[in-house]
């Protein structure tokens, strides 16, 4: 009996290590190695590329399988133009995930509801009817600012930073509906910085909690990635990186250029540029900041091995 029940055991311990193993997204069985990226010479590229730039830059970088990091400013305060809605994105999906909004809830979109900028629900009829789930896909995706609006009056901008808070992001903070800064509740914070405020190493850790399933829960996360692996502008850090799998969002004014996300290479890699000060303000694709961002991501790219 002793010996049938050691074997027992024995098995039940292979099948818990073998599930573990597949939840980490590696064969059963297999061993994982990461190959490690010169640091020293991505760092002078990035910051090279950082004092070049007219305008003011910080970075972060870190490899969450190997644990490699490097930052310029991480620390420091940026606008973020529509970055921040990737903030209003995780702050739902907690809010679905405990049962308190469902994807599926209709939402009417008005014509009060409509605000310009980027999106196509402005270019619908009036008294159009969606879902939660559609709005979370159009401010993801093609970075819909009436859509955005609707999902705030859904949420609420200090449920957001509470669930920042609670994640250990003090710093970054959603201030405002789109287009309709009277709606500010921080209104200091939101002349100085816009719609949003964040630091690079905030934004790079969100995605990496994303990446680890602990921004909200595995299922969530892996959904919330998947949503931003379809976002339309790839003028930034996907630009020079083709084939790589990027989950990312970006945010764009007249000064500023920001962009994070996560790399899907052989290792996980979230990064995060942010810009402000910046002297070319032209509305094109070859925008400076642009230019650089998308450079930077090429580096990145390049610096550890593809899948």
């Amino acid at each position: 009996m002793k010996a049938a029940r050691a074997v027992l055991l024995a098995l039940l311990s292979a099948c818990a290590a073998t599930a573990q193993t597949t939840a980490n997204g590696a064969s059963p069985g297999a061993v994982t190695s990461f190959a490690r990226a010169d640091t020293s010479r991505l760092r002078r590229t990035l910051d090279s590329l950082a004092n070049a730039h007219a305008g003011v830059v910080g970075y972060s970088v870190r490899n969450i399988d190997t644990g490699e990091g490097l930052q310029l400013r991480g620390d420091e305060t940026f606008p973020t133009a529509s970055l921040i809605k990737v903030s209003l994105l995780v702050t739902l999906f907690d809010m679905v995930d405990k049962g308190e909004i469902a994807l599926d809830d209709p939402i009417r979109v008005l014509k009060v509801d409509k605000v310009p900028g980027s999106g196509m629900l402005q270019f619908l009829h009036d008294d159009i009817e969606i879902t939660v789930g559609d709005a979370a896909w159009l401010m993801s995706t093609i970075s819909d600012n009436t859509a955005t609006n609707l999902l705030i009056d859904k949420v609420a901008i200090r449920r957001s930073w509470q669930k920042m808070e609670a994640l250990g992001l003090p710093h970054t903070k959603l201030h405002s509906k789109s287009f309709l800064r009277m709606t500010s509740v921080a209104m200091d914070s939101s002349v100085k910085y816009g719609l949003g405020v964040t630091t690079a190493n905030e934004m790079a850790r969100l995605f990496e909690l994303l990446a680890q399933g602990k921004a909200v829960s595995a299922t969530a996360d892996s959904t919330m990635l998947h949503i931003l692996e379809r976002n339309t502008y790839s003028a930034m850090l996907p630009r020079f990186a083709p084939g790589v799998r990027i989950a990312h969002k970006d945010g764009e004014t007249d000064q500023v250029r920001t962009n994070c996300g996560l790399f899907r290479l052989q290792s996980r890699v979230a990064v995060c540029v942010l810009t402000k000060e910046n002297q070319d303000r032209r509305w094109i694709v070859d925008n400076s900041a642009q230019v650089m961002i998308a450079r930077m991501g090429e580096a990145i790219a390049g610096a550890w091995p593809s899948k």
